[in-house]
């Protein structure tokens, strides 16, 4: 009797491991994938830090100017153009009358930044008109500039610029340009300018001292600040290729105020100074530091 029941529980337990294998069944073939499989880990995709790049714009220009402001001849210069800005930023729109500008600060319609203005050195030995009047150094005008563009067609910039060199007062830039495209190569552009000076800016261009008043022959005069000129200015831009362009510009300024009261204007020069050129840029792009 014992020996039936063992043999009962033996049987049971058979039926048990059976029923164990059917539910869970496992193709030998796959065995050693379903058990040895290492678990799928997905690799981290690295994306590679922005690098800043800036787009930097060289070039040349040939200008007919006056020999010096308020004279009646003009002579040859070559000016350099210098520009950067931000890699895939907007090429902003210069004239002529613009000093050299680095956009620090841009927000759509709005940038902002440093500029500097070269002024000529003035020797007296350059001109009859400059007798007994001295030389008068270089000067490097630094300061800010700003501009906005109330419509796509239309920019206001003014630029405020300390002196050093031959005079250190302040100098007032104005300016307003409509800005038309022609064809995709061709933009045309112009419009008015306005020029304010301190009178140390001034002053040693259009005074006349007692010494000088006896070398030269020209009456005593003390220039004051204010208004200094006022003009209008226009140019013609034509892309040839996205980094090569030229361009041609005329600028027409009035003097005005003390600076066209004084004795070497009104006696010896004119208030009417015009300026014309010519010039072509190349622009590329160089990787940046941060």
């Amino acid at each position: 009797m014992l020996r039936a029941s063992s043999q009962k529980a033996v049987y049971l337990a058979g039926l048990a491991v059976l029923s164990a294998t059917s539910l869970v069944s496992v193709d030998p073939a796959r065995a050693a994938d379903v058990v040895y499989a290492p678990a799928t880990v997905s690799a981290p995709v690295l994306t590679p830090k922005p690098v800043s790049a800036w787009t930097i714009t060289i070039g040349a220009e040939g200008r007919m100017m006056p020999e010096f402001e308020g004279a009646t001849s003009s002579e040859f210069r070559p000016v350099p153009i210098f520009r950067i800005r931000r890699t895939g930023s907007k090429d902003r729109f210069r004239s002529a009358f613009d000093g050299f500008s680095i956009a620090l600060f841009e927000s759509g319609r709005f940038a902002a930044g440093p500029t500097a203005k070269f002024r000529y050195r003035r020797k007296e030995g350059d001109s009859d008109s400059l007798r007994g009047l001295g030389d008068v150094d270089w000067t490097l005008e630094v300061g800010a500039f700003a501009e906005f563009w109330p419509t796509d067609w239309l920019r206001t910039r003014a630029e405020l610029r300390q002196g050093m060199g031959g005079h250190h007062g302040v100098v007032a830039d104005l300016s307003a340009d409509i800005v038309q495209p022609v064809t995709s190569q061709l933009t045309l552009s112009g419009g008015p300018r306005l020029t304010l000076s301190s009178a140390s800016a001034v002053s040693p261009y259009f005074d006349i001292t007692a010494a000088q008043s006896a070398a030269s022959g020209l009456p005593v005069y003390d220039a004051g600040g204010g208004l200094s000129s006022y003009g209008v200015g226009a140019k013609a831009r034509y892309a040839w290729t996205p980094q090569w362009a030229s361009h041609v510009f005329v600028e027409y300024s009035r003097l005005a105020g003390d600076v066209a009261n004084s004795p070497l204007v009104a006696q010896r020069g004119s208030r009417d100074q015009i300026q014309v050129g010519i010039g072509t840029t190349y622009s590329f792009d160089v990787p940046g530091l941060w």
